[in-house]
């Protein structure tokens, strides 16, 4: 149930410098050591350091008040992106200090540069690497579209903190919002969307103005605020929505933008509803996720809606996540710090946890399954990791020997990690919320207390699903 970060202070940091960057040569180079979050501990004058060679690109940004939610815009620039430097479009929500101050921000982030580096070097010992530089050891490791990248941003005037927000699949310039304030509110988006792109400039200068746009539909009959909200990827316009009351309210589209919104709800849940997903092949069927440690099936077909409870975790259940790729998956995440995979051909079974893990401590915030590969999903917790899991992948001693032997070194890297960890990210402050980019592989894209990132590891490789390449 964690989501706090309301009322923060205010988010503006500044651009620092990287950590690398104009250091001394005289400072004795040491192992690279794997850091472990809750494991380790930092002496006395150490700190962290990232290795750029992780990433192919990783940069960080804000847009002023931290944002709880965010979602990536599908936008018109490419199905299948693959070259560098790239551009993204996404809409976020604010948590202002004072409710006046909030607003729903369009931003598009472009000239976003990286290099493609090999999964295993052609040489050790390079300690001065770094993201931004030009120089490479092959051609294939040449950085494309170096320079900073350019952040444009729009605002739209937004009455309370933005709890969650989302955009339609089919026409992502619709945009739904669960605010503070009990309301739910659906917004066009498009004029904003159609100013970025065709302006090249920077105009985060001129962000400071809000547009007092109104909302296409207003909906208040919820008898609290929420943050579950999901529209449906296969029926345009169909959405549901659910509070911390433990009422979902589905939405059926009409004629001429607006809405009909069920006056009865659908209730199975004994506390708050945390997140709602619709099922990827099924125009009638979505999934909900509570305070009560349950998921519950809901098929709007039938006369009790009510399919199947499943009991997922000894904590609440604050995110799960409908693999699109594999549709009898579904991914939940709870206040235990524990993530589990329910396979959903098994619940009539009794038992349907096909894996568990218990690697982070602290609350997992946010989970997503992959667009591009089916076995692979990204995890964001409290302890202020972001996670990027294979779970088609085992311990293999061979290969881990072959890779030391390459390597020309042994490798310092903890024993105790389970195989299926691909990817560990850190560096941001109160970590809420992830999504990877639909339209170019192996990119997500984070918020947190502190800003934005966004991050592609280095040891992501996709095969990329023949239905969209």
């Amino acid at each position: 149930m964690v989501r706090s970060l309301k009322n923060p202070k205010k988010a503006r940091r500044k651009n620092k410098a990287k950590k690398g960057e104009g250091s001394s040569d005289s400072v004795p180079s040491l192992p690279a050591k794997v850091w472990q979050p809750g494991v380790d501990k930092l002496e006395e004058g150490e700190e962290l350091q990232c290795d750029a060679s992780a990433y192919n690109s990783l940069h960080a940004f804000h847009i002023g008040w931290p944002c709880l939610s965010f979602d990536v815009l599908r936008d018109s620039l490419g199905l299948v992106r693959t070259e560098f430097p790239h551009s993204v479009y996404c809409v976020a929500g604010t948590q202002a200090e004072k409710s006046s101050w909030n607003s729903i921000g369009i931003f598009k982030l472009s000239n976003i540069s990286g290099k493609r580096r090999d999964l295993v070097p052609d040489k050790t010992g390079d300690e001065n690497s770094d993201m931004d530089s030009d120089s490479s050891d092959s051609d294939e490791e040449e950085e494309a579209g170096s320079g900073t990248p350019v952040l444009q941003l729009r605002k739209v005037f937004h009455e309370g903190c933005v709890n969650r927000i989302r955009a339609m699949t089919q026409k992502p310039h619709i945009v739904a919002s669960w605010g503070d304030t009990g309301h739910v509110q659906v917004w066009d988006i498009s004029s904003h969307i159609n100013t970025l792109a065709e302006s090249e400039s920077d105009l985060s200068h001129g962000a400071s103005a809000v547009s007092n746009q109104a909302p296409l539909f207003k909906f208040g009959g919820h008898k609290d605020e929420g943050y579950a909200i999901d529209w449906n990827p296969r029926v345009p316009g169909k959405l549901v929505s659910g509070d911390c009351r433990n009422c979902i309210h589905l939405w059926e589209p009409t004629s001429g933008a607006t809405w009909n919104v069920g006056a009865k709800s659908y209730i199975g849940h004994t506390a708050s509803v945390e997140d709602l997903q619709w099922s990827p092949t099924e125009d009638t069927v979505f999934a909900s996720c509570s305070v009560d440690r349950n998921i519950i099936i809901w098929d709007t077909r039938m006369d009790n809606p009510l399919a199947a409870t499943i009991t997922a975790h000894k904590a609440d259940v604050n995110v799960i996540s409908w693999n699109k790729l594999a549709s009898c998956m579904l991914a939940s995440g709870s206040d235990d710090g524990t993530f589990s995979i329910q396979d959903l051909r098994m619940v009539k079974d009794g038992d349907s946890v096909v894996a568990h893990f218990d690697y982070h401590k602290h609350p997992i915030t946010s989970i997503e399954w992959s667009p591009h590969e089916a076995s692979t999903l990204s995890v964001s917790s409290s302890d202020n990791q972001l996670t990027i899991w294979d779970l088609s992948l085992e311990r293999d001693e061979e290969e881990e020997a072959e890779f030391k032997t390459k390597m020309k070194e042994q490798v310092n890297a903890p024993t105790d990690l389970p195989p299926q960890l691909l990817f560990v990210h850190q560096g941001q402050k109160d970590l809420k919320e992830l999504h990877w980019h639909s339209q170019i592989p192996g990119m997500v894209v984070s918020t947190a207390a502190d800003g934005f990132n966004i991050l592609m590891p280095s040891n992501i490789e996709n095969a990329i699903p023949a239905n969209v390449a």
